[in-house]
């Protein structure tokens, strides 16, 4: 055999092993844990034969306790670029059955070089995260490691969009990269996130609680609003990636994608006439009336289960993609409360930094009032969300389908704080507060009951309704409801090359 032949055979055979991973007792293990290997993971979220791997052969540097001993082609992360729908992505996926996924000196330095290569060449990143966090046979390394990807994390956010997906149990340093990203999506049942975990935490404060309940995908989607989206498994995970690529751009130089529409733009659904109740306090689910005017009733939403009384996510009208930012009557009457500011603002900036236009559907009553959300700090929280739309520069279309009381109304991306077009419904009402409010307040109880009902009647008449706001010029068209779709199309395309810049500055100081 020649020695050509022989160093093909190695090269080939140091291939396999890479490839191999953490060996095949483990890749069982992970699949008997629900779980895919990084590698199957990578090629269900790529098209096929696009992926190509950089650092296969990268081994650890560590000496201490007999880890020179102990080295795995690849180090335990799988990176490398790859196509989604054509598009460029670069990624990076922790391979659970190398030394548990933990992060060595060796790997972060492998993520390091494709972050800075998305970075130059304005592509997405998306993280598979499956890590038992930083390597302790490496020390301070291995931190070192971690406080690079994080400053990469924080240097990238706003330039390209990251996604990350918590795919095993993720703990310390391996949840704060994700934390930086913009979104996060959890598997039920088999990924966790959390600082410490339940074992640290009986020791240091005695509390007992499970891994599903401290860092399950459920707590962090529901409770933390730390995580946006949750899949059933892997597979479902790597789909849900893929499609909200589709809404976002490569990088914040682009526009998001265009597809082509289908759904007659001038499309009129009789059914969206009737769905706001005349009876001001009577409920209904803004959902309705979002998927009935978007492109193929398409709504991806985001955060569906955390902070439900208000609707955030990514739709189409006439093909182009759109930030939808809703208030959610069904649920807590659609008031603000820190946890819907939190989530409105975080979506609002992220719509702003990647040229997504935002469309606004409004019927807000106010803040939720009561102790807890004072001492939690409403006020600042709820800055959060003015300052967000306040600070926007896209395109941004507001529609008043009722209440729009208060503050609230000036919060929710009112025609004062750089709303470029501004609708309403007949049904909306557009004033300081409620009617029996503010007749209380007004007279003060001085009347007797058939003269307060008299004063409320006035005072609805007179407030209760979208025409004083209209004679001022602060909504610019009311609507009928069923014509919402081609309006809001309409106010798409005059505002496509909307072009606006704030102030020169290094950066605001967002009231965190």
């Amino acid at each position: 055999m020649s020695s050509l032949e022989e160093k093909f055979k190695q090269f080939e055979l140091k291939n396999k092993i890479a490839e191999l991973g953490g060996g095949k007792e483990r890749i069982d293990r992970q699949h008997k844990a629900g779980r895919l290997t990084a590698r199957e993971r990578i090629d269900i979220l790529l098209e096929p034969e696009t992926f190509v791997e950089l650092d296969k052969l990268v081994t650890h540097r560590a000496t201490d306790f007999g880890m020179d001993k102990n080295k795995i082609l690849g180090d335990g992360v799988v990176t490398g670029y790859g196509k989604i729908d054509g598009r460029l992505v670069y990624v990076f996926a922790q391979d659970f059955t190398v030394f548990g996924g933990t992060l060595s000196r060796a790997n972060s330095d492998k993520v390091v070089k494709i972050m800075d290569l998305a970075m130059k060449m304005g592509a997405p990143v998306i993280g598979l995260n499956d890590s038992g966090g930083a390597r302790i046979q490496e020390g301070v390394e291995s931190l070192a490691g971690y406080a690079d990807i994080f400053y990469l994390n924080t240097m990238a956010s706003g330039v390209i969009p990251q996604i990350s997906a918590i795919l095993g149990p993720c703990a310390g340093g391996a949840v704060y990269s994700p934390a930086i990203t913009d979104f996060i999506l959890m598997v039920k049942q088999s990924s966790y996130m959390f600082v410490t975990g339940p074992d640290v935490i009986k020791t240091v404060t005695h509390e007992e609680v499970t891994k599903e309940d401290l860092g399950g995908a459920m707590t962090h989607n529901s409770k933390s609003g730390v995580a946006h989206f949750t899949a059933e498994n892997d597979e479902q995970a790597m789909m849900m990636i893929r499609e909200l690529l589709s809404f976002i751009p490569s990088n914040n130089m682009e526009d998001p994608p265009v597809k082509h529409c289908t759904d007659d733009i001038k499309r009129e659904d009789e059914k969206l006439q009737t769905i706001v109740p005349v009876d001001p306090n009577k409920p209904y689910d803004m959902k309705e009336i979002i998927t009935t005017v978007v492109d193929d009733s398409n709504f991806f939403e985001v955060q569906p289960h955390f902070a439900q009384n208000i609707i955030v996510g990514f739709a189409r009208l006439g093909g182009r993609s759109v930030g939808i930012v809703a208030n959610q009557p069904a649920n807590l009457a659609g008031v603000l409360d820190i946890n819907s500011s939190i989530k409105g603002a975080r979506f609002v900036r992220f719509c702003d930094a990647f040229n997504i236009p935002i469309i606004t559907f409004e019927d807000v009553p106010g803040f939720l009032p009561g102790t807890a959300q004072e001492f939690g700090g409403i006020i600042k929280h709820g800055a959060k969300l003015l300052f967000a739309f306040c600070e926007a520069t896209v395109p941004k279309i507001t529609l008043i389908t009722r209440k729009a009381y208060g503050g609230a109304y000036d919060v929710m991306s009112s025609k004062h704080i750089g709303a470029d077009v501004n609708f309403a419904y007949p049904t909306a009402e557009i004033a300081v507060m409620g009617s029996e409010g503010a007749v209380n307040i007004i007279f003060r109880n001085a009347l007797s009951d058939k003269d307060k009902k008299k004063a409320v009647d006035d005072y609805r008449n007179t407030f209760a309704n979208p025409y004083k706001a209209a004679e001022l010029g602060y909504i610019d068209e009311i609507i009928y409801p069923k014509q919402t779709r081609y309006k809001l199309i309409q106010a798409l395309e005059m505002t496509r090359n909307k072009s606006k810049s704030n102030p020169p500055k290094k950066h605001g100081n967002i009231p965190l």
